[in-house]
């Protein structure tokens, strides 16, 4: 029997946070069934995303980023972006694309915010996970050449 492999795009800009999606996500999916990828801001996760959505190899893609109002530019664009091309991305290749990018209202770096969305992104991996596994029960295990 094949088991469904999945694809975690994590972007690296508050990585100590970002990665606690994967450890969520990993707490519900085998570990050998999840191949990671990091990327240096989410910006990049649709484009990866897609890469490897064409390779055929993923039954599903989740991808992890926080995108936060630096005070410089208009973090909502970019926010609307990386989610409207990682839905794209789904949308033009079959292959579900799943994210756990958020852009709180608030955010510093603060022992109580970070403490905050480390947990929240613990849960939201699991969560991403669970769909990701849904989803596959839903589409069926793609074929894979051994």
């Amino acid at each position: 029997m094949t088991l469904p492999q999945f694809a975690f795009i994590k972007a690296g800009w508050h990585a100590d946070i970002v990665d606690r999606a994967l450890d969520g996500f990993l707490s519900e999916i085998s570990a050998d069934q999840v191949t990671v990828y990091d990327v240096p801001g989410a910006f990049e996760m649709p484009m990866l995303a897609q890469k490897l959505a064409l390779t055929g190899k993923f039954d599903a893609i989740a991808c992890a980023a926080l995108v936060v109002d630096g005070g410089i530019y208009r973090h909502d664009f970019v926010a609307s972006a990386v989610v409207d091309g990682l839905m794209r991305v789904g949308l033009d290749t079959q292959v579900p694309v799943l994210s756990v990018s958020l852009t709180p209202h608030q955010f510093q770096e603060t022992d109580h915010h970070m403490t905050i969305f480390r947990k929240h992104f613990v849960q939201k991996g699991a969560e991403a996970a669970q769909a990701a596994k849904a989803l596959v029960d839903i589409n069926g295990v793609k074929a894979r050449a051994a």
